[in-house]
């Protein structure tokens, strides 16, 4: 025992701070998980909404939020005067992705399926609004070579297995275009604005013969640089329904882990970890 306790306690093999030491003291407390699943139940929510549902004041509730959003785990957007709060997943699924996926993944799904399916059974879903979906990485790269991967179709052919074809001029269309030699265009949009290196917002239409009442989709890409660091938030916005919801929550971080490591490592992830359907698009 004085043996191990010797390397146990030597600075040497000492847990060294991790980046994702914040998201587990975020995690800790049992209020903030509260806010979480709050959140994760109906995300975009303002300061007025998220203290209606828990009993404590608003500054309380404020420094909660704080400490969630130097965590990574909340995002605040800014809609007009409000400022709207969305779960940010990307820290979680970094969480999965270094402990779960490289373990037991394949028995842990089945177990999840076997668990969503019965809540299938037991809960309606009555929602007639879909909340937005916001994910939020950082990625060791420069602003111009963030915008380049998310629009020269060579460059998302590597990571999203798509050519986004467009010339990227606000009112032109753009086509997420197989690689496949098929052809087949799964999304297509209009260019709704563009600021090159930062800002580039597109309308994200699967199903552009179908008209929709509230219209299609709306996806922002944002990019913020700061020093040899890019924080990248994607916002999708008028999401059709709890299914597309859903494809989007698992799609965009498979999709934005891809880019991440590709801009880093020069490589894209294995293919085992791009565990995507054929007919997802994002």
């Amino acid at each position: 025992m004085r043996y191990a306790g010797r390397y146990l306690h030597n600075s040497e093999v000492t847990t060294q701070q991790d980046a994702l030491d914040p998201v587990f003291k975020a995690m800790a407390d049992a209020t903030r998980r509260t806010l979480l699943d709050r959140l994760r139940r109906q995300s975009g929510q303002t300061l007025t909404e998220l203290c209606a549902s828990l009993n404590m004041a608003r500054q309380s509730a404020t420094q909660h939020l704080d400490l969630l959003v130097q965590a990574g785990l909340v995002v605040v957007v800014r809609r007009g005067r409000e400022r709207l709060h969305y779960l940010n997943p990307a820290p979680i699924h970094e969480i999965g992705e270094r402990w779960i996926s490289a373990y037991d993944a394949p028995r842990l799904a089945a177990l999840s399926a076997i668990r969503d399916r019965a809540e299938e059974y037991m809960v309606t879903d009555t929602a007639t609004t879909i909340p937005t979906y916001v994910y939020v990485t950082y990625i060791r790269a420069s602003a111009e070579q963030v915008w380049k991967a998310l629009t020269d179709a060579d460059v998302t052919a590597q990571y999203w297995h798509h050519s986004n074809v467009s010339d990227w001029q606000v009112g032109s269309a753009w086509e997420h275009r197989r690689i496949d030699g098929s052809g087949v265009v799964d999304v297509v949009g209009t260019v709704l604005e563009e600021k090159p290196p930062t800002r580039l917002t597109v309308t994200f239409e699967t199903a552009p013969d179908k008209e929709r009442v509230n219209g299609p989709s709306v996806v922002t890409f944002l990019i913020e640089p700061s020093g040899d660091v890019v924080r990248l938030t994607v916002t999708h916005e008028n999401l059709p329904d709890r299914a597309m919801f859903d494809r989007m929550s698992s799609g965009w971080p498979a999709v934005l882990a891809n880019l991440k490591s590709l801009l880093e490592t020069g490589s894209v992830l294995p293919a085992a970890i791009w565990d995507m359907p054929k007919d997802e698009t994002a």
